[in-house]
Parts: structure tokens; C-alpha cells; sequence
């Protein structure tokens, strides 16, 4: 997945700028960066729910010129390549959950009604919730929720899963629970892309962390670098001791 010179405005200011990335295959790449950003506009790009209005943008054999006018074959084959899990869960209330994870690969895919079941239910016990097949979404925890929006994601079978603060809206304990299934997707090799705001997470999980500030790419690279205290971006140590509330720590240790 590559993004060459993304341009996005929204009502005359502009939210993403001139933005260049290569988003490896079988990797996990972390977006972080403060609110307001340009994070969220960003991953929303890849799955055309935004679209920019320059730029090109490659995902194995589609290639899209933002500047022309994009047909409805090339929206529905950039999100069945693209899964996207949201914050808020996004998951039918009349459904079960079970009907949840299947509604996509029957209606979208055509495929065998038996075996998607089947293999539902496999998805369902991968993260953790089998028993909960015929229960409804208010029936849920929103940590169960989440979890039950990956593996309706993962049904689909897309090239890149993409997430958007999927934990911003659980309490510690439900967050875990999400990012244990998000650990395991990572080594397992699915190609993810993650907003979060959690770095103690995309220290753990990331195979690449992309730090936008004021819709520009300020950091490109390995998380190690990113992390390291003797990196040379001011506003990148800035930006870490705020969200990781070490220079509070330090504060109180003197």
C-alpha cells in the first residue's frame, strides 16, 4: 500500500498535506499523533470513506489518481481489500452476533451461506467469543463489541485491516481485552494499520510508527528510533512525555 502526495481540505482548511507513505504488507503500522492531527482522515483515506482531492494511491493492482472522479468499481475493490473497525463498533443492533460477522461475506461475497457460518463461528472462538454467537450487540461489552467488529472484519478476508482508536471508548480492562486480539493478528502477519492513542501498545505491537502533526508526516520509521530518549525531535519527546505522562513522573520524583 503506497500514498503519494495525499491532499485533503475540509471547508477551506487543509487536514492532510502533499502526505507520502509506503504501509508495508504482513506489518503492523501505527499512526499517532495529537488531536486534530489529521490521523483519522488519513486511515479513512485508505478505505475511501475520505477522499482527497490530489494524490495517488496504489494497493496491489489498483492505483487511484485522487484528481479524477473514482468509479464504483474502484470503491467497492478498495474495501474488499480494506477492513475497517471503528471506535464506536458500528455493528447491526438487529442482528446476532453471529449474523454480525456473516452479513458481509454472504450479502458482498456470495459465498456459501454453511461454510461462512462455519467459518464465522472459527472467528468468533478466535477472539474469544463463541459463546456469544447468538447473543445481540446490547447484549455486549464494549470490549466484546470491538472484538466482534474484527472478526466481522476479518471475515472478509481484506488485504489490510485498518482501526481507528478501536480501544479510545473501553476502560482499561476492556482495552486489553481488544489489544490481545490485535497482538495476535500482528504475529500472525496481517497487515494492519492502528490509530491509537496508546504508545505503550504501539511500542509493543508496531512495526512502523507514522507521527502526524498539523496533517504532515513528522516521523516515518522504526518504532525503536521513535522511542529512543536520544532522538533528535524536541516535539517528538514532547509529544511521548505528554501522552505517557513521564514528565509528570519525573517531576514528582525530584
Amino acid at each position: 500500500m503506497q500514498l503519494q502526495g495525499l491532499n485533503k481540505s475540509f471547508d477551506g482548511q487543509q487536514v492532510l498535506k502533499d502526505i507520502t507513505l509506503e504501509l508495508p504488507e504482513k506489518k503492523t503500522t501505527v499512526i499517532v499523533g495529537p488531536s486534530g492531527s489529521g490521523k483519522s482522515t488519513l486511515l479513512r483515506s485508505l478505505n475511501l470513506l475520505e477522499r482527497p482531492e490530489s494524490g495517488h494511491y496504489e494497493l496491489s493492482s489498483l492505483a487511484i489518481d485522487f484528481s479524477h472522479e473514482i468509479s464504483t468499481k474502484q470503491l467497492l475493490n478498495v474495501r474488499k481489500k480494506t477492513g475497517m473497525v471503528f471506535q464506536d463498533y458500528n455493528l447491526f443492533p438487529h442482528k446476532t452476533v453471529i449474523q454480525n460477522v456473516t452479513e458481509g461475506p454472504i450479502q458482498v461475497l456470495k459465498k456459501n451461506k454453511k461454510e461462512v457460518h462455519k467459518e464465522g463461528l472459527a472467528l468468533l472462538d478466535k477472539v474469544g467469543l463463541a459463546a456469544k454467537a447468538d447473543a445481540y450487540p446490547e447484549q455486549l461489552s464494549g470490549g466484546q463489541s470491538q472484538r466482534v467488529a474484527i472478526a466481522r472484519s476479518l471475515a472478509m478476508h481484506p488485504e489490510y485491516i485498518l482501526l481507528d482508536e478501536p480501544t479510545s471508548a473501553l476502560d482499561p480492562e476492556l482495552e486489553a481485552e481488544v489489544l490481545h486480539v490485535l497482538a495476535e493478528l500482528a504475529q500472525e502477519r496481517q497487515s494492519l494499520v492502528i490509530v491509537t492513542h496508546n504508545l505503550f501498545f504501539a511500542r509493543q505491537i508496531a512495526d512502523k510508527i507514522i507521527f502526524i502533526e498539523d496533517g504532515q508526516v513528522i516521523f516515518d520509521g522504526d518504532p525503536q528510533d521513535f522511542f529512543d530518549e536520544n532522538q533528535k525531535s524536541s516535539r517528538i519527546s514532547r509529544f511521548i512525555s505528554a501522552m505517557t505522562f513521564s514528565d509528570i513522573e519525573a517531576k514528582a520524583l525530584e
